[in-house]
């Protein structure tokens, strides 16, 4: 990545993440938290906007989650719009560049290059590798000025289903309509834990997934978290044997309504480097 330093305030950087509800909570926040401090060249600071702090590492920022701007969010539709909450004109009280981070994320290397790349006003966000042939972002990782976002605040709460309808997820909303455009990370850098690290099927099988020397991120997108991943469980599901998980194949109830082969396909071996960098200590 190019070495332009960002003009930030005392040369701060300021990493956040946002929180509700029960899906993540506490284990995650502090967990990244964790990552984040092992990975970064102080000074920084970490702040979670969160509706939970219970048991909340006391070094990690707490902030009340900034205001919806609508009664209730799109219901028919993939996206995360709940994280149209980061595109008000205000966040707390930061001010300045922020890199914003999702909480199922794994980081295994410096972070301090995603604060160097571009100019202080771009926004940034890694490349969603999903879709090769469109120019998508990926809101797991993404940079920006606070206050930058905020026509897409008001775009979005002036018609969220039919915004939602028309985009399907907020990572192509921002992608499509951020003011000045969007610049991404270096490719590398942000890796896809089912595209670049799991082998393809049948490898998937025979060998557990690697760890690309060039990763500094590891994302977890679609309902596979970092834990399930580390024990070798997509999704959750009950841990099989290889064989195991080729027998349960031919059983409907067992692939939750998966199709045969995006159900074999799926199968990962446990992947203990998870764990070496997903904790706490």
């Amino acid at each position: 990545m190019p070495n332009t330093v960002l003009s930030q305030s005392a040369g701060v950087k300021q990493v956040i993440c946002i929180n509700w509800g029960t899906k993540y909570g506490t284990p995650f926040i502090n967990r990244l938290y964790a990552m984040v401090k092992r990975n970064i060249t102080p000074p920084f600071t970490f702040t979670c906007f969160t509706d939970v702090r219970t048991g909340l590492n006391p070094d990690i920022l707490c902030e009340d989650l900034p205001p919806l701007g609508v009664e209730e969010l799109p219901s028919r539709t993939l996206g995360i719009w709940g994280k149209s909450r980061l595109w008000n004109r205000e966040l707390g009280t930061l001010k300045g560049t922020v890199l914003f981070l999702d909480l199922d994320i794994v980081i295994v290397g410096s972070l301090d290059p995603f604060f160097e790349v571009g100019e202080a006003d771009d926004v940034f966000m890694a490349r969603n590798q999903t879709t090769p042939f469109e120019r998508l972002g990926q809101s797991s990782v993404l940079r920006f000025p606070v206050g930058k976002l905020e026509p897409l605040f008001h775009r979005f709460n002036a018609d969220p289903q039919g915004t939602a309808d028309k985009y399907r997820f907020e990572q192509r909303f921002v992608t499509r309509n951020a003011p000045g455009g969007v610049k991404f990370f270096p490719r590398k850098a942000v890796l896809h834990f089912r595209q670049d690290c799991r082998w393809p099927f049948p490898l998937n099988y025979l060998l557990a997934p690697t760890l690309p020397q060039s990763a500094r991120i590891v994302l977890f997108p679609r309902g596979l978290n970092p834990n399930h991943a580390a024990e070798g469980r997509f999704g959750g599901q009950t841990l099989r044997s290889p064989l195991g998980h080729v027998r349960s194949s031919l059983n409907a109830n067992l692939r939750n309504g998966k199709r045969v082969f995006r159900y074999l396909r799926h199968y990962i071996l446990p992947t203990p480097w998870i764990n070496d960098h997903w904790h706490e200590g």
